[in-house]
């Protein structure tokens, strides 16, 4: 499966953006999804994941309560709703994929998108 990051973006301290993950090659229904975020000089960390199904979500606490992960099957893409953002969120953004396993981690996600920039101005 191939994964596209887009609408990565410029944004003022407060407000929101919506990331997406679009898929080609394979559906998408069948993958366990995440993102993942680099700030610049610092190791890619963890940030959301959804399960296949998207009967399970989770979060890294920095992001709890103002990002929301979410998935269209039918549409084969999975979202980072990003609200009341902040400095400290400006990053480069992955999403990441795994059939077979659900983690924090990144070392479990074998497909990756290229990588959306996200800029949160004080």
């Amino acid at each position: 499966v191939q994964l596209q990051a887009s609408g990565g973006g410029l944004v003022q301290a407060g407000g929101s953006l919506r990331l997406s993950c679009a898929a080609s090659g394979r559906t998408l229904s069948s993958y366990n999804m995440a993102w993942f975020r680099q700030a610049p000089g610092k190791e890619c960390d963890f940030v959301a994941r959804i399960n296949w199904s998207g009967s399970s979500t989770a979060y890294t606490g920095s992001v709890r309560g103002r990002f929301t992960i979410a998935r269209d099957n039918a549409k084969n893409t999975v979202y980072l709703q990003m609200n009341s953002l902040k400095p400290e969120d400006t990053a480069v953004y992955y999403c990441a994929g795994s059939l077979t396993r659900y983690s924090d981690s990144e070392r479990v996600y074998d497909y990756w998108g290229q990588g959306t920039l996200v800029t949160v101005s004080s």
